[in-house]
């Protein structure tokens, strides 16, 4: 049966690329950085080589660069340092989105038990931006931090880091950023963006799950989150998951080498998405139309619900996502879509399809025919549906 992956926002395919990388340092070259024989020397030298690569992406310095266990860890470490300098100086506000990953959003809603308050500002309806004037109305003489993402993983609208960052460092304001969704997809350029931390994850970009990175402005002492040795120049103990490290570098450098093509192929195969998707009727477009990642589609249809799509997507050989993979437990509808205004009964009935550059064309139409019987058959089905077009109650889409 023909299968399409349409759930790279949750992870990826790792990479031919990636998996050589790793394989030196499972069997041959597997000896601990810390130590001082040949075997951990050799170990060494490739560690201080993926932190080179990495950073070498990012338009940043080695030393800026730590390794984590993922985007979550990366985010958490991130606002904990940003939170922890700022209550020095008798600081303890902090700004961000109400469209965040829950990596932050926990984060924020811990500082708030600790005293802090926070500011979580309403995004545009439909499209999820944020501007740089509202972050600007909303700084106070006791503000630490702003904590906008790069890019939405849900709905996959661009913020305005670079414009944000750039008013928050006039104003002497750390500024943090959750790139995950962006590295590896669209150009992330640290000394231009001019953020002070930004997190990234292995596996959005076809490298290993489990192994991330935070880049933390060079001048900023960082924050332990865990306690123990001595790795990571002290910020983050524990021996360093050097096969997984060396796949994410070498995953990266592959992705930025590529991105112009990748970018291209995947914008064209969205578009096409989109315009086929437009057709349905009573659906509606998520997230920004042109400020938007390459690979991103998530639509609502009203009168049924996303869960039920995906199983019969599945069944026809389509993997989707309604979707954070992260809350896919929860039977409680996206906060992003709440966010941007999506009803509670309408932001039920979402589908995220989220391709990379191996999506074709063909694939997409495929998509289209798929999804367009699916939400035909449920409707058939749904007693919702039947009030909707009996004018029980209102369309918010036409």
């Amino acid at each position: 049966m023909r299968y399409i992956y349409a759930d790279n926002g949750a992870t990826t395919r790792m990479s031919d690329t990636a998996v050589q990388a790793m394989l030196p340092f499972l069997q041959g070259t597997y000896g601990n950085p810390s130590s001082l024989h040949s075997v951990g020397q050799a170990a060494a030298e490739a560690l201080v080589k993926a932190r080179e690569t990495v950073a070498r992406c990012l338009h940043a310095d080695p030393k800026e660069i730590t390794f984590t266990s993922g985007g979550s860890e990366a985010d958490n470490q991130a606002i904990l340092t940003a939170a922890a300098l700022g209550k020095k100086k008798g600081k303890t506000h902090v700004i961000s989105t109400a469209i965040e990953h829950h990596a932050v959003l926990h984060t924020l809603k811990k500082l708030e038990k600790e005293g802090f308050t926070v500011t979580l500002l309403p995004v545009e309806p439909g499209t999820g931006l944020v501007t740089p004037e509202q972050v600007a109305a909303a700084i106070t003489d006791a503000t630490c931090l702003v904590s906008v993402m790069l890019a939405n993983n849900e709905i996959g609208t661009i913020e305005p880091v670079k414009e944000i960052a750039a008013l928050c460092r006039e104003k002497k304001i750390l500024t943090h950023t959750d790139a995950v969704q962006a590295v590896g997809h669209i150009p992330v350029d640290v000394k231009d963006l001019g953020v002070d931390f930004l997190a990234l994850s292995g596996h959005k970009f076809h490298g290993p799950k489990g192994v991330g990175a935070l880049y933390t402005r060079r001048g900023i002492l960082l924050q332990s989150l865990i306690e123990g040795g001595a790795q990571e120049r002290g910020k983050r103990a524990g021996t360093e998951n050097l096969p997984a490290i060396a796949g994410m570098a070498a995953a990266l450098e592959e992705s930025v080498k590529n991105l112009d093509a990748n970018m291209a192929a995947t914008a064209k195969v969205r578009d096409r998405l989109i315009a086929g998707l437009e057709g349905i009727e009573h659906g509606v477009l998520n997230g920004a139309r042109e400020n938007r990642l390459p690979g991103n589609v998530n639509f609502c249809f009203e009168g049924i619900e996303g869960e039920s799509i995906l199983l019969l997507l599945d069944d026809r050989g389509i993997a989707a996502s309604s979707g954070s993979a992260c809350t896919s437990g929860s039977l409680d509808p996206s906060h992003v879509l709440l966010a941007i205004g999506r009803p509670h009964e309408i932001a039920h009935g979402s589908v995220r399809l989220s391709i990379d550059e191996t999506v074709t064309e063909d694939d997409a139409d495929y998509i289209v025919e798929q999804l367009s019987e699916v939400v035909s058959y449920l409707r058939g089905m749904s007693p919702v549906w039947r009030d909707l077009v009996n004018g029980k109650s209102p369309f918010i889409t036409k």
